[in-house]
């Protein structure tokens, strides 16, 4: 088994290869981490690994809170998740690799990031200023009829938009701005659809590419049913998500 030890950037959304997370960095321990991503070089690939907060906040106390005012606030690189830190995580991450690390004049940095490889969390060690982990890169299987799948997934996933676009006639992407790998439909789709991050967790620790299509189509077809009875929403956009406060 090939293990890979990387820092840990623990999120309250989930992150999926090939889409991009833009990030902005305030707390000390994520500072530190930008830091030392920042000694890598240029040309190699400053790697982190994201993964969803099951039990936790994103954002440590830095103020005295309820229900005891007097009580201090959490510091060091496990404030908010616990004494077990693993604990507070699900167990499939994906690597990101950051593009972009910009620092500004008040020390906080601004990142822009896109996922890479699907990772197995196996271990989590907080001895340092940030989180690091001991990960096991998982490998995406096709799985059966991966390719059909991905077709059906496509078509319910422009009604889908259609739907989300509602009367405020958006423009909405074409067949020849979509995917056709199965692959990337599948994490696409899986990003881009209205989901809690239970279920956006379910479909990235999918065991194959067909498994999370096929979960896909149902939550596609669900959601477009309920969509039809409520107000028009506003579509969201497909490649990238909500700037994540850290």
């Amino acid at each position: 088994m090939t293990t890979v030890r990387l820092p840990l950037f623990p999120l309250n959304s989930v992150l999926f290869p090939g889409l991009v997370l833009p990030l902005n960095v305030f707390e000390e321990r994520y500072r530190a981490m930008m830091r030392e991503l920042l000694k890598t070089p240029e040309d190699e690939p400053r790697r982190f690994a994201v993964v969803a907060i099951r039990d936790g906040h994103e954002v440590a106390s830095t103020a005295p809170g309820m229900p005891d005012p007097t009580a201090l606030p959490e510091r060091g690189p496990t404030a908010g998740f616990g004494t077990d830190p693993a604990k507070a995580f699900h167990k499939v991450g994906c690597i990101a690799d950051a593009a972009t690390i910009r620092e500004r004049t008040d020390g906080s940095y601004e990142v822009l990031a896109t996922g890479t490889t699907r990772v197995k969390l196996l271990s989590v060690e907080a001895s340092g200023p940030f989180l690091t982990a001991e990960l096991e890169p998982l490998e995406e299987e096709p799985g059966d009829e991966a390719a059909p799948l991905a077709e059906g997934v496509l078509r319910s996933f422009r009604q889908y938009q259609k739907r989300l676009a509602g009367a405020r006639e958006r423009s909405l992407a074409t067949g020849a701005d979509l995917p056709d790998e199965p692959g990337v439909v599948s994490y696409l789709v899986a990003a881009a659809m209205m989901l809690d991050t239970p279920t956006k967790q379910r479909l990235l620790q999918a065991p194959d590419t067909a498994s999370r299509l096929r979960d896909e189509l149902k939550l596609l077809r669900s959601e477009t049913a309920i969509i039809r009875s409520l107000p028009s929403l506003p579509a969201s956009e497909l490649t990238r998500g909500p700037m994540s406060l850290n």
